[in-house]
């Protein structure tokens, strides 16, 4: 049994009422709403004039490479959460010295690390502090 799509049923008019408020446009395009372009390209185009693959083609490439980019940034992103806190861990026991403020300086041991919206923590004197404060690392003493 198949199915017709009807290209123009997917998307809502400008100021059409969906629910009880009107649909705000999104901002960005995914997959999906590349598919519905797509679809609504080949079903109103010109039988007699048909176009051909090699101008649908591009299309094509540059939505592949969107989003290859953006799995890329997500990849780079977790990568640099990782790298925080694998520095962060790295800290635990070594006394560090700290900027808090303009002008004040803390310095301590790093007791743990804590987690803070995905965010590493170093826990010095009982308090938390952002990994970019640390201004200076005291070497470990040798065994």
């Amino acid at each position: 049994m198949a199915t017709s799509i009807d290209p123009t049923s997917a998307v809502p008019w400008y100021g059409e009422q969906t629910g009880t408020e009107a649909r705000l446009p999104t901002q960005t395009l995914d997959q999906n709403d590349f598919l519905k372009l797509l679809v609504a390209q080949m079903t109103s185009q010109d039988p007699l004039n048909p176009k051909s693959d090699i101008e649908m083609i591009p299309q094509m490439v540059q939505f592949t490479t969107l989003e290859q980019s953006k799995a890329m940034q997500a990849d780079i992103a977790h990568l640099r959460a990782d790298q925080q806190l694998l520095q962060a861990n790295a800290l635990i026991g070594r006394t560090v010295q700290l900027q808090v403020g303009n002008q004040a300086a803390v310095s301590g041991q790093v007791t743990a690390v804590q987690l803070e919206e995905g965010t590493p923590k170093l826990v010095v004197n009982g308090h938390t502090y952002d990994l970019s404060t640390v201004l200076g690392i005291t070497p470990a003493a040798a065994p």
